[in-house]
């Protein structure tokens, strides 16, 4: 997750330096991902608003999710549960690390 310094609830209304940082800051977590995780593809994305599923409406954020072909995705929706594949612990770690 990549969120911004400045505290607002569009993304329109964050400025220009922000946004370029915040973009800039996506490609390295995209970077380390594809080093990390070699996955075969990544979900980048925002959700602005409760509406579409914000779970802090009122401070965007960036989302960059590693995904594989034939992954587990549909248990989120079908079974209401998570697959993740190490503990969250271990992939903090990992991504600060090649964050650095």
């Amino acid at each position: 997750m990549v969120v911004p310094y400045a505290h607002t609830d569009e993304l329109q209304k964050l400025d220009s330096a922000s946004a370029t940082e915040m973009m800039a800051t996506t490609q390295k977590v995209e970077r380390a991902l594809r080093e990390l995780y070699r996955q075969d593809g990544i979900n980048v994305g925002m959700n602005i608003g409760k509406a579409a599923g914000a779970g802090i409406a009122g401070h965007i954020h960036m989302h960059a999710l590693p995904r594989w072909i034939a992954d587990a995705n549909f248990m989120s929706v079908i079974g209401e549960t998570r697959v993740l594949p190490e503990a969250l612990d271990v992939t903090w770690e990992r991504m600060s690390k090649a964050l650095k």
